[in-house]
């Protein structure tokens, strides 16, 4: 009985890898050319073509999710054998996205599998323009936004000021966040099992999405040696700060097991990484407010930050807004709220932290000498402005 389960097993096995192998060597779909975005009254054509002859005519149909943005022609497409490339006209009519698939008849002649592809359509060319002007404008602002900080901290040759739970939060999310776009961007593995999930998807991790985590984690590696390097008077990282950094961690590890023992997917594992980049970015700030109000002083704190962080939180809910204007996506703005939810938290915690600068504690410095500095060198630069005996920043 065993050994015809097995003549079984394998004969079907067989019959899967024939079929498999039967619809590799089907012509398969390309798109030769076609423009990435439409502007409402504009009118483009569409190359397609097959990758190898045809043995048969074939007739193609394609249908679209949102039909009244466009006008399509011809409706229907027959291709003659020997014969592959056909050409197809688009007139834009309304601002939106459309998605187009294809449908081959007789269905075993072609692989249509990739019979599928979307198009933008927007309002307004210079809009467009406008919308990368402002996006690199508030990428570039995030990017430098922690220069000002370390060379603040070089001038005074002191870290008091700078709550360490800020540090741990920003790295511990820098880290997370550049494991998941480099896994998505360059391991292939990741990538088969994100098309698995999503045939017709689009992996939206960019260079650009690499460099800047990346960066981010070198940005801190060099403030948490200056933490170790300075005077740092007693601050320290809070006890609530390592419980909520370690229920991360150890959440994130509890999956890595189970992706280890095949009983999650490692996509959903790559996911939570990014979930918990979003998780720090959200409660970084609010250690830095509490110790600026438990001192009573700004000093320390970089105001230059949180101005490159309030002008990146603005333009970048700038740009969402642009975008959903042109490309008629109101939806986005609150269907994918990470980003808007981001900017907003940048925005208000960079109030805060101009409004404790400039109006609440403005000239309020408390001096405290650090131990072992003759008093020649006891000068603002290395003076810890700190309120005495404060040994936990907890929040």
């Amino acid at each position: 009985m065993n050994k015809l389960h097995r003549i079984f097993f394998i004969i079907f096995i067989s019959f899967i890898r024939l079929k498999a192998n039967k619809t590799e060597e089907l012509p398969m779909f390309e798109v030769l050319w076609a423009p990435d975005v439409l502007i409402v009254g504009e009118s483009h054509e569409i190359l397609l073509n097959f990758r190898s002859q045809l043995n048969k005519s074939v007739a193609v149909s394609f249908n679209k999710n949102q039909p009244h943005l466009i006008n399509w022609s011809p409706k229907l497409i027959s291709v003659p054998q020997n014969s592959p490339n056909f050409t197809i006209k688009i007139d834009a009519k309304r601002a939106g996205s459309v998605e187009v698939t294809g449908t081959s008849s007789p269905k075993d002649h072609i692989n249509d599998f990739n019979l599928f592809f979307k198009i933008a359509i927007a309002n307004s060319r210079g809009l467009i323009i406008t919308s990368v002007i402002v996006g690199w404008i508030y990428f570039v602002s995030w990017s430098i936004n922690s220069y000002p900080q370390i060379w603040l901290n070089f001038k005074r040759k002191s870290v008091i000021g700078l709550s360490f739970d800020f540090l741990a939060h920003n790295m511990v999310g820098h880290i997370a966040y550049t494991v998941f776009n480099v896994c998505l961007y360059y391991v292939k593995f990741f990538q088969d099992e994100y098309f698995v999930r999503f045939p017709h998807g689009q992996i939206s991790v960019l260079l650009n999405d690499i460099f800047a985590s990346s960066h981010g984690v070198l940005i801190y590696t060099v403030m948490i040696v200056q933490c170790f390097v300075y005077q740092r008077g007693s601050q320290t990282i809070s006890n609530i700060t390592w419980i909520i950094l370690g229920a991360y961690l150890s959440f994130a590890l509890v999956l890595l097991i189970f992706c280890c023992i095949g009983a999650l997917h490692w996509l959903d594992f790559l996911y939570t990484l990014s979930y918990i980049k979003l998780a720090c970015t959200v409660t970084k700030y609010v250690p830095q407010a509490v110790l600026n109000y438990r001192r009573k002083s700004t000093v320390g704190w970089s105001i230059e930050n949180i101005i490159l962080d309030l002008t990146g939180g603005v333009l970048s809910i700038m740009q969402m807004f642009i975008n959903s204007y042109n490309y008629d996506d109101w939806q986005s703005n609150f269907g994918n709220p990470t980003k808007l939810l981001l900017g907003i938290v940048t925005i208000i915690f960079a109030i805060i932290f101009i409004v404790q600068h400039y109006c609440l504690y403005r000239h309020k410095e408390v001096a405290e000498k650090i131990p072992g500095l003759s008093e020649s060198n006891a000068t603002i630069n290395t003076v810890v402005m700190i309120e005495p005996e404060i040994k936990d920043e907890k929040f």
